[in-house]
């Protein structure tokens, strides 16, 4: 049920501060960042997809995170780039709610994948031989529809708990898009159900992902070190590299949010809106570079795709002049 008032709520998003008079030229590397996120996520999705030998549990959970990360671009896509390059920083209530309820959901189901892929290099490193017993096409198809339920369901309460408040306190957000964690802090009345909900949203997914993330890597640095021979430790432990690397990039990030979020009342107000860019923006963007520099399959047919195209170009252009 919505609060009175609450039908015409216009919130207003904010750019970076301090740097409002140069929004202009961050435009072109913003649109550099989602135009390289969108192109480097639907090219390890297509390359997946109609790649035969790639229709195994490592790369379908590859191309899970590439469909996590579009989403994510997707949804900030549209007030990021209003703001920067239309200047147009307003946001309706009802619109303000379902990006922030979307934004929420793939976060939620990124954190959900990167755990499963922890998973799966624990199983390849530590018992090789029944790796492809255990982990079946059906099996991870089943975890990902549990992952996408999850989301769904866990952050599913959060916008009509949010609705309900009057805002007559403020409007304005300090992002460039609407974080649930924001939104609350501007409303006029008391917001102690979001906020223990919230917490407790944040416990039940990437609380329990880390923690088992964290339990993956101490199985897989003890497996790692009862390997007897050096070269074959590292061989092993490189696998884990890509997955170290996009883990890192997610959760360092969204802890310091959390923490200034809720603790860092003294902090400056530049800290948590350049750790929630770097939380929302980066890793779409460098996730896919990453896995396409770091796995030699992958890049090895992004380069016959690529010199493909350019034989075929090459072929065009000689024709023409035949004729």
């Amino acid at each position: 049920m919505a609060a009175p008032g609450n039908v015409s709520v216009i919130f207003i998003l904010s750019g970076i501060p301090e740097l409002e008079d140069h929004q202009d030229f961050l435009a072109f590397p913003l649109c550099l960042l989602y135009v390289v996120s969108l192109l480097g996520n639907f090219t390890i999705l297509v390359i997946i997809r109609t790649e035969e030998s790639f229709h195994q549990p490592m790369y379908i959970l590859l191309a899970m995170l590439a469909m996590t990360d579009i989403g994510v671009s997707l949804t900030t896509l549209p007030t990021v780039l209003g703001i920067f390059c239309f200047n147009y920083d307003q946001i309706h209530l009802d619109s303000c709610l379902t990006q922030m309820y979307f934004l929420h959901t793939f976060a939620a189901m990124e954190s959900g994948v990167l755990v499963v892929m922890a998973v799966d290099r624990l199983i390849a490193i530590w018992d090789p031989l029944r790796y492809s017993s255990i982990l079946t096409n059906p099996v991870i198809g089943k975890i990902g529809l549990g992952i996408v339920l999850r989301g769904l369901c866990v952050v599913f309460p959060i916008p009509f708990l949010t609705r309900r408040f009057p805002f007559n306190k403020s409007h304005l957000l300090s992002h460039s898009y609407c974080l649930h964690q924001d939104v609350i802090r501007v409303a006029g009345a008391d917001t102690t159900v979001n906020s223990i909900y919230g917490l407790v949203a944040v416990l039940m997914t990437k609380g329990v992902d880390s923690m088992f993330i964290v339990i993956s890597y101490i199985l897989i640095l003890k497996a790692v070190l009862d390997i007897r021979a050096n070269s074959a430790r590292l061989k092993a432990f490189s696998t884990c590299v890509c997955h170290i690397c996009a883990v890192l990039l997610f959760y360092i990030p969204l802890i310091g949010l959390s923490l200034v979020h809720r603790f860092g009342k003294n902090t400056s107000h530049l800290l948590p809106i350049l750790m929630a860019d770097v939380y929302l923006l980066f890793p779409p963007v460098i996730n896919p570079v990453i896995y396409s520099m770091k796995t030699k399959q992958i890049r090895q047919k992004i380069a016959k795709v690529f010199n493909s195209r350019k034989l075929r170009t090459i072929d065009n252009k000689i024709a023409v002049l035949k004729v």
